[in-house]
């Protein structure tokens, strides 16, 4: 049955589209990639745990190992390294820049103690593994109450 308002029987009159004016002008605006050139980026982590070691796989391809750097102290894992841009040829008009270059620093609190001398870094098709052995847990020591 019909309603008697006509602006009742269509609902998309009322609904807001799923792309507006708005979202579809801006759409496929893209900034100049030089407004992007020597600001930090991020890779992606991913931090899995074992019973004995815990692993880190740091997504950050095209890089050099020589420019990461890799610490640890105080239950902090830091990460920093620099994508460097490539020389642009003369003649070459870019349409589109989505490559992201830069500086970036990460730190990540360990969930755990490790042995930090025996932390083992290996890079490889853009992933960058660090395994983390742990250290041997320390047992809960029950303390009594003198009176």
């Amino acid at each position: 049955m019909f309603a008697l308002t006509p602006i009742l029987r269509r609902k998309e009159f009322l609904s807001r589209p799923e792309t507006d004016f708005f979202d579809r002008f801006f759409g496929d605006f893209t900034l100049p990639s030089l407004m992007f050139e020597g600001t930090e980026w991020t890779p992606a982590f991913d931090v899995s745990e074992t019973d004995r070691e815990l692993v880190i796989k740091a997504e950050v391809p095209g890089m050099d190992k020589k420019d990461i750097n890799i610490t640890v102290s105080d239950g902090m894992l830091t990460i920093k390294g620099e994508k460097k841009h490539e020389k642009k040829e003369e003649n070459e008009r870019y349409h589109r820049v989505e490559t992201r270059y830069g500086t970036f620093s990460r730190t990540l609190r360990l969930p755990t103690e490790v042995k930090a001398d025996r932390v083992d870094a290996t890079y490889k098709d853009g992933v960058l593994n660090i395994t983390l052995p742990k250290s041997e847990a320390v047992e809960p020591k029950k303390i009594e109450i003198k009176s």
